[in-house]
This record gives structure tokens, C-alpha cells and sequence, in this order.
């Protein structure tokens, strides 16, 4: 008997065993799985949507291609029964009633996983048909206690997602008869919260995001998760990995930074994966193939270094033949460096137009007329619209952009020694910056790749059928409170325009236009400290670099060391500016610019402290001529602090040369500002004891040489023209 019980209770839990752990099902065929979507235009997000299916050989029907959008805006008010007539109309064509359809949005949506884990995922839930939850019930929320409770998850039904048998979906959707522009979550939402309607459709929701994430309301639950170069969003609350990520309501920048990774975009292991797909290539093309573009440049405000931009904007790499020019200058101060940039090379352009300061046209307008410009030429390809402050180190920068071949897109820039570039990774709450999680390992350049962002200023390339269509408003830089390049972002944004940025190669940087006077002749002089990577450029000669490194110093005289210093720009420029400012000194011994008054042994000269200057030089020698000082006067190391420095002319009817003298100096800096030969004949600089002369002075080399007891110096008689030189008394 006790053996007949035990035998019993053996083939009991034998026949319970399924029950216990579960029915083992047979997996649903990927092949029997289709996507339907629907997207009556290709925008920027379609585009991402199809790429992320494609990336998971999704089979995707798209409806409605081709069809006038009237199904409302989400933003503002209830819509999408667009979407639920075109779906009906789609089930009706299907036969096979065992057919696994998922419907989905596309603007908005991008595939983590594949078919297989979709699947899987949707048998485990047990119902037919499985909708996205979302956190927040809309867009009634009188329907909130209509909904059933769960233990745990999301309550309320979202519209954006589901996925479920043809034949069941056929009967949710059999009762529609509402308009176009009827809300297609209400329309769920009501038959979801009707128990018999959702019985007989047998309806779950996916209440803790194992198939579905909406970000609207769940921010903070997603994150990203690399592992084995896939990235996936991870929900932290749940500890599940959504199959589909969908960027719904307000999320759309959210969904952007998250698209930027998933599915396996860029990744740790490969970087970025698409960047080198679905190119423009120009090589190979004839000049008259290359794309027309209308380069657009703004002048603002007072700017540094204008004359380097021109130049910068006749370097670029692409045929002139295919630019046009189109030029805005706000700032009276810049009309001579315009008019001589374009009195020396308009003709080389296709064409030109100039709108200068004294035409009335604010700086917003400058900007449409500027896109007009494209809008309205046949021909027109690209609209590149530059800054003044923006400096194009990279010859090839617009053909780089073109071959990305983007609706908008633009090359980072940066300012040296900070983070501060020319786009945002995120943005506040109020439409203004903030810092993205992965901003400063871009602008570091840890993560190289191309950037959906969503703001972007100074320099971008956006294509013309945009312009003409999407982008054709005359309101482009208004938008509610905000400034007119945040509320022109904010108009691309909204239209589904994604702004690229790339970092893919070292393209510049912006100028700081800060503190920039224009007082002076050459004021690009004073911005040693505002700008001082374009300052070195435009002013400390080419070989400077190589005096430590290739010993490119000359020793011509005991302790008399010969270098490198200045840019022929540097020279004429200080010889310009003193000439501008015209107090030269007499060259007498009455001095009342010094302390005590008197000068034992004059020149006809101009201090730096009386054009301003006196700091400007200090930084200069400090950072350019101090740490030669160190590496030839070896334990001697200097502040570079001066009582004297000064420009001084020579002039054969006005003073010649200089009497043998010692200077008030540990030691002394000379640099030549003109050429022997050309600018003047004689000159020199001979140093007695040692019975040693430096005759042919070359323009922008310094002298350096010690200053008391040893380096007893006269300066050698100029013989014509005038010679100029830059003296510096360094530790007095």
C-alpha cells in the first residue's frame, strides 16, 4: 500500500511538472515575424529607424509613403488615427492569421536587439498581443482608474509600440472608424481598460520594458550599457534590456544621444562603425562635377585677426569655380579688410554678394538673405555658413563635410586650454546648455565619430533641398524667448533635422572675441592673452619651434646668441603701429618718460607703456624669449621683467647710430624689425671687446646678449633708408 502511494504521488508531480515550470514552447520562426511602420516622409529619424532594423535583418513594411501627414501633433495635441486606418487597411491584406506583426513609430525609434529576442520575449509574456507601458497616462487622465494595477511596473498603455498575432490585432482594430487626426493611443487605451474587450483581444502590457522603453517619464531608469562591443539601453529599474527604444513625446533629444550609440554605432572596441557609410566621394570628380556651394560669412562684432580668415577662405581646398560668395559685414571697422580681400580675388569666384554695414540689415536678416542666396540659384547644392571668429585650419574641411554626405552637419571646434566648443551635447530644461555624458570625452577626443546634437553654432554645411523645403520659413531664428542661433536650433530640431557634428579630424577652432579694442591700427597685436594660439600663428616666426630642436641658434659673437623670433607680419605690424602712434623721441638726453629723467645714451624711440603695449610684450617675453635665456645662460632663470623697452629708428639725417655703450640690463633683446638690402643700407650692431660684428641683420631674428660690464655695444651707422629695431631691457 505505502508503495502504491508514494508510485501515485510520483505520477502526480510527473503530470504537474509542466505546470510547475512552465509549458516549453515552440519558438515563433523569425520568418514569421513582420514590422510595420508607418512614415509618409523619410526624415532623419526614419532613416536611423530603417538603419537599426536593417542592422537585425527586420523584415519592415513602411505605410503610407507618399501620403500628406493628417494625423495631428504630438507635441501639442492628441493624433496618429492615421496610423491605426493605416494599419487596419494593411492587416486586411494578410492572411495568415498566425503571422507575429509588430507595429511601431519610426521617427523616434531605434532596434537594440533582434527578431529573436523580440520573439521570445513576446511569447514569455503569454497574451496575444503585448503594448508598450509608459509611466504617465495620456491623454485623458480621467481614464487613470480605469486601468488594472500590477504589482509592479507600468501601468498605462502606450500607443507607440505593440506587437501581437494578425489575427488578433485584426480584431482590436475591426471597431475603427475615427478620423485622421483622432488620437490613436485613446482609441487603444479604451479598449485596453474594457475587461471584455481586453480578454477577447487577450492585451497585456509590457509593464517593466522587456520588449518596449518609452523615455517620456522614465529618464532616469535608462541608461546605456556596453558590453562586447553591442551597446544597449539598460533599464535600472526593472534590470531588463529593451528590444525597442522609443524616444516618445519630449524625448527627442533623448533618444538622439541614445541613437548616437545603439545599436553597436559607435562602441568602445570598434568606434565609430557607420561613419564611412553611405558616402558622398568627390575624388576623381572634374572641377565643374564638384557640388555648388554659397559660403556665407558674418561679421558681427569686432573681430580679431578678419585678414586671417580671408586667407584661411582662399586656402580651402575646392574649386572656386563652384563657390559663391556671400558676405555680411555689421562691423564698419572690418570694411577695409573685406574690401581688400575681395579687390584681390572676387573675380576667382563664381560670385559675390556684399551687404556692408551701412545697408541697414540686422543680423538675423543677414542670415536669411544668406540662405535666399542658395534657395533661390538652380545650382545650389550646400549653404556653408562660417563666422568671422571661426578659424579653418583644415584646407579641406568643406570637402570632408560634403563627402559625409548629411542634411546638416558641422565640423568641432574648440578653443585651446578649454572645453568650450562650437555645439552642445544636451540641453536644460529651459532650451539652454547642458553638459552631455559623453561631451568631454568628444571634445578630448576619446570618442571620435559623428554626433547628433542638439544645438550647433558658428559653422555648419546644410543642404539646399532642405533650405527650400523643410527649412524655407522666414521665422527661422525666432522661437518663443530664446537667443536667435539657440531658437534657430530649436526650428531644425522640430523639424526632425538632425545636426551633425564631427570630430573625425582636427577641423580648428572659434576666436574669443572678448575683450577685442579697436583703438589701435594693427590691434590683433594686443591678443597675446585673449587668443594666444592665433596670435603665435600670425606672429612668432615658422622655425621658432626649431631653435631647441634643431639647434637652428647661432652663437656669432662670445655670449651672443641669434634666433628666430618674429613673423615678417610681427615686424611690419610694430613698425606700422609706431609710425601710426608717431611721438618718436627726439634723441636727446632730456627724457622725461624715464625715471630720474635723464638718458645717458639716447635714441630716437617709442616705449611700449606709451602705445599700451608694455603688458602684451611682458607675456611675450616670457613665453617666447625667457626659456631661450634658460637653455643658453644655463642656472640663470628670468621673470622677464624690463624698466625699458622700445621701438628705436634709425635714419641717417636723424640719428645714424649709437655711441658704444653698455646697457641697464642682465640682458638685452634685440630684434630687427626691417631687411638690410631693402629697407635700409649699413646698420648693425658691433661689440667692442670682442672686436665682433653683426652687419647683416636678418628681419624678425633677435640678438641676445648680456647686458652690463661684458658687452660693452655701439650700434653700427645706418647709411640709408630707415631701419628699425625692438629693444628690450630684460632684469634691469
Amino acid at each position: 500500500m505505502r508503495i502504491f502511494i508514494v508510485t501515485l504521488l510520483f505520477k502526480i508531480a510527473l503530470s504537474l511538472l509542466p505546470l510547475i515550470l512552465g509549458e516549453k514552447r515552440t519558438p515563433i520562426p523569425e520568418e514569421n515575424l513582420l514590422v510595420l511602420t508607418v512614415a509618409t516622409k523619410e526624415t532623419d529619424g526614419f532613416k536611423r529607424f530603417l538603419n537599426s532594423a536593417q542592422h537585425f535583418h527586420y523584415t519592415v513594411k513602411v505605410l503610407g509613403r507618399g501620403e500628406k501627414w493628417r494625423g495631428g501633433n504630438y507635441m501639442s495635441a492628441p493624433g496618429g488615427g492615421q496610423k491605426v486606418r493605416l494599419l487596419k487597411s494593411a492587416l486586411a491584406e494578410i492572411q495568415d492569421e498566425d503571422k507575429v506583426i509588430l507595429f511601431i513609430d519610426s521617427y523616434d525609434v531605434v532596434f537594440a536587439s533582434g527578431p529573436k529576442e523580440l520573439l521570445k520575449k513576446f511569447q514569455q509574456a503569454k497574451h496575444r498581443v503585448v503594448f508598450s507601458a509608459e509611466t504617465l497616462i495620456w491623454p485623458d487622465r480621467h481614464l487613470e482608474d480605469k486601468h488594472p494595477h500590477f504589482r509592479e511596473g507600468k501601468r498605462f498603455l502606450g500607443a507607440g509600440g505593440f506587437i501581437g498575432y494578425a489575427s488578433n490585432l485584426k480584431e482590436m482594430v475591426s471597431e475603427w472608424a475615427g478620423q485622421d487626426s483622432d488620437s490613436d493611443q485613446l482609441f487603444y487605451t479604451k479598449i485596453y481598460i474594457n475587461p471584455e474587450k481586453r480578454k477577447s483581444v487577450n492585451i497585456t502590457l509590457d509593464n517593466k520594458c522587456r520588449l518596449f522603453q518609452n523615455l517620456h517619464g522614465s529618464l532616469d531608469e535608462v541608461v546605456l550599457k556596453f558590453e562586447d562591443g553591442q551597446v544597449r539601453a539598460r533599464n535600472v529599474l526593472y534590470d531588463t534590456l529593451p528590444v525597442i527604444v522609443h524616444g516618445n513625446g519630449p524625448t527627442k533629444l533623448q533618444i538622439n544621444y541614445l541613437g548616437n550609440y545603439i545599436p553597436s554605432v559607435w562602441t568602445f572596441e570598434t568606434g565609430c562603425t557607420v561613419c564611412n557609410e553611405d558616402l558622398r566621394p568627390l575624388s576623381g570628380l572634374k572641377e565643374s562635377e564638384y557640388p555648388l556651394v554659397v559660403i556665407g560669412t558674418f561679421i558681427q562684432q569686432p573681430t580679431p585677426f578678419v585678414t586671417v580668415f580671408f586667407e584661411r577662405l582662399l586656402k580651402l581646398k575646392y574649386p572656386k569655380s563652384r563657390l559663391k560668395l556671400f558676405i555680411y559685414n555689421q562691423e564698419e571697422h572690418h570694411e577695409k579688410d573685406v574690401r581688400s580681400f575681395l579687390e584681390h580675388h572676387e573675380k576667382e569666384y563664381e560670385a559675390v554678394k556684399l551687404i556692408g554695414p551701412h545697408e541697414g540689415i540686422d543680423a538675423v536678416t543677414s542670415r536669411n538673405l544668406g540662405f535666399d542666396m542658395c534657395r533661390q540659384d538652380t545650382d545650389c547644392e550646400y549653404f556653408f555658413s562660417v563666422d568671422i571668429d571661426v578659424v579653418l585650419k583644415n584646407e579641406d574641411v568643406l570637402r570632408i563635410l560634403i563627402e559625409q554626405n548629411k542634411n546638416f552637419i558641422a565640423p568641432m571646434m574648440t578653443r585651446p586650454g578649454r572645453l568650450w566648443t562650437n555645439f552642445w551635447g544636451a540641453l536644460s530644461a529651459d532650451g539652454y546648455y547642458a553638459r552631455s555624458e559623453d561631451y568631454v570625452d568628444i571634445v578630448q577626443g576619446r570618442r571620435v565619430g559623428l554626433w547628433n546634437v542638439p544645438y550647433i553654432s558658428h559653422v555648419y554645411l546644410v543642404r539646399s533641398s532642405v533650405l527650400k523645403d523643410d527649412l524655407s520659413a522666414t521665422d527661422l531664428f525666432s522661437y518663443e524667448t530664446l537667443d536667435p542661433d539657440m531658437a534657430f536650433c530649436a526650428n531644425v530640431r522640430n523639424k526632425g533635422i538632425f545636426m551633425f557634428v564631427s570630430n573625425m579630424f582636427k577641423f580648428g577652432r572659434v576666436l574669443s572675441t572678448e575683450n577685442y579694442q579697436t583703438n589701435h591700427l594693427h590691434n590683433d597685436l594686443w591678443q597675446i592673452f585673449e587668443n594666444p594660439v592665433d596670435w603665435q600663428e600670425r606672429y612668432i616666426h615658422e622655425n621658432y619651434s626649431r631653435i631647441m630642436k634643431d639647434k637652428l641658434i647661432e652663437n656669432p659673437c662670445p655670449d651672443v646668441y641669434w634666433f628666430p623670433i618674429f613673423t615678417d607680419v610681427a615686424c611690419n605690424h610694430l613698425i606700422e603701429e609706431m609710425e601710426h602712434f608717431g611721438k618718436w623721441s627726439g634723441g636727446g638726453n632730456v627724457d622725461k618718460r624715464i625715471q630720474g629723467g635723464y638718458e645717458n645714451v639716447p635714441t630716437v624711440d617709442i616705449h611700449m607703456n606709451q602705445v599700451s603695449y608694455e603688458k602684451e610684450w611682458h607675456k611675450f617675453l616670457l613665453e617666447y624669449v625667457a626659456p631661450i635665456t634658460e637653455k643658453m645662460y644655463p642656472g640663470y632663470y628670468t621673470k622677464a621683467q624690463f624698466d625699458l623697452a622700445f621701438v628705436v629708428r634709425y635714419k641717417p639725417d636723424e640719428q645714424p647710430s649709437l655711441r658704444p655703450h653698455h646697457d641697464a640690463s642682465t640682458f638685452t633683446i634685440n630684434i630687427a624689425l626691417n631687411q638690410v638690402g631693402v629697407d635700409y643700407e649699413g646698420g648693425g650692431c658691433s661689440f667692442l671687446r670682442y672686436n665682433c660684428s653683426i652687419r647683416a641683420p636678418r628681419k624678425g631674428w633677435a640678438l641676445m646678449h648680456p647686458g652690463r660690464l661684458t658687452h660693452y655695444h655701439e650700434g653700427l651707422p645706418t647709411t640709408s633708408g630707415t631701419r628699425y629695431i625692438a629693444v628690450s631691457f630684460v632684469d634691469p
